[in-house]
């Protein structure tokens, strides 16, 4: 088994489930009164830095939302200042909630925004590049971005600047909170210039 394979099987042997489903209708409460500035109410973002979360794989959210909160005053897992502050007024359930009513909410769409980069974005999300040892991205991500439950996110109509900043934080390491430091290895493992060019792509991808 080569290592990929490798990292992909304890990628969904360590996430945790979130089995219990939320309340979409008192998620809308909370998103009402506390996402939608940077999130939207329908979970389509007005700042291209901060994500859009239509359509987001629910678990996926919740694993996010968990690993930007502190715990008896240690690190969070994932470093987000702003988000610190908003996660410790939320609950176990109220993340539940909250990714609830982002999951059913109609996803964004767009398309790519750079035909230059398109045919580089596009081999390497179909293909990988196996001497580099970087799988394609449509293997975790499916082949129409929307994403796989419940490790990998929908990256289909997410903004191009987001999913950039990203890929260059996991591979800076200063993003570290992917399982079995998947992302890390993959974006370690490509250029810049790949790294935009993937990220454009896979905002058109649906």
């Amino acid at each position: 088994m080569n290592k990929w394979m490798t990292g992909l099987l304890l990628s969904l042997l360590v996430l945790p489930a979130y089995a219990q489903p939320g309340n979409p209708e008192k998620g809308k409460v909370i998103a009402s009164s506390i996402c939608y500035a940077c999130h939207g109410l329908d979970g389509v973002s007005p700042i291209p830095t901060q994500p859009h979360l239509a359509a987001q794989i629910p678990d996926y959210v919740v694993k996010q939302l968990n690993d930007m909160k502190s715990v008896n005053g240690a690190p969070p897992a994932r470093d987000n200042p702003i988000m610190a502050g908003i996660v410790s007024m939320l609950s176990a359930e109220d993340m539940r909630n909250v990714a609830a009513w982002y999951a059913i909410q109609p996803p964004h769409l767009t398309r790519a925004n750079d035909p230059k980069l398109v045919s580089i974005g596009q081999k390497i999300w179909r293909g990988g590049d196996a001497d580099r040892g970087v799988p394609a991205c449509s293997s975790c991500h499916g082949p129409t971005g929307a994403g796989v439950p419940a490790p990998y996110p929908r990256l289909s109509g997410q903004y191009q600047e987001y999913t950039e900043l990203q890929l260059q934080h996991f591979k800076e390491g200063t993003r570290s909170n992917d399982p079995a430091a998947v992302m890390r290895t993959i974006a370690h493992r490509l250029t810049n210039e790949e790294i935009k060019a993937l990220s454009d792509y896979a905002a058109g991808v649906y």
